[in-house]
C-alpha cells in the first residue's frame, strides 16, 4: 500500500504538472512540449505501478506479487541511482532531490527484504 501511495502521488504530479514536479525534483523544468509529454508519460507509468501495487496488496504470497516486488526493487534501485547521479555528477539541486533519493533507497531496501521473506521462491516461478 505504501508503494501504491508513493507511486500514485508522484505519477499524478507528473501527469498534471510535469514542469512543477520536475522543478521540485531536479531543479529543472519540462517547459517544452516534448519535455511535458515525456513527463506525463512517466507520470502514467508511475500511476500504473501504483495501481499494480494496490491491486496486489492482498496477494502477497502469489507469484505475480513476487514478480511485482522484484520489479519495484529494480525500479527503486534505478531511480535512486539516477537521481543520486543527477545530484552528484550533474550537480542538480532541488528541494525534493535528496529526500527522493532517500525514499527510493529505502523502498529498494524494503523491496529487497520482501524478496527474501516471501514464501514464493524465484525459482518456483518458471522464469
Amino acid at each position: 500500500m505504501i508503494s501504491a501511495a508513493v507511486e500514485w502521488g508522484a505519477g499524478v504530479g507528473l501527469a498534471i504538472a510535469p514542469s512543477l514536479t520536475a522543478s521540485l525534483l531536479v531543479g529543472g523544468s519540462l517547459d517544452t512540449a516534448a519535455g511535458a509529454t515525456v513527463g506525463r508519460v512517466a507520470g502514467a507509468a508511475l500511476i500504473s505501478l501504483g495501481t499494480a501495487c494496490w491491486l496486489a496488496r492482498s496477494q502477497e504470497h502469489s507469484s505475480a506479487a513476487a514478480g511485482l516486488i522484484v520489479a519495484m526493487l529494480i525500479y527503486n534501485v534505478a531511480a535512486a541511482a539516477i537521481l543520486a547521479a543527477a545530484g552528484t555528477v550533474s550537480r542538480l539541486t532541488a528541494i525534493a532531490l535528496w529526500p527522493t533519493v532517500a525514499l527510493h533507497a529505502g523502498m529498494a531496501a524494503w523491496s529487497l527484504a520482501c524478496v527474501f521473506s516471501t514464501p514464493v521462491s524465484l525459482s518456483a516461478r518458471g522464469a
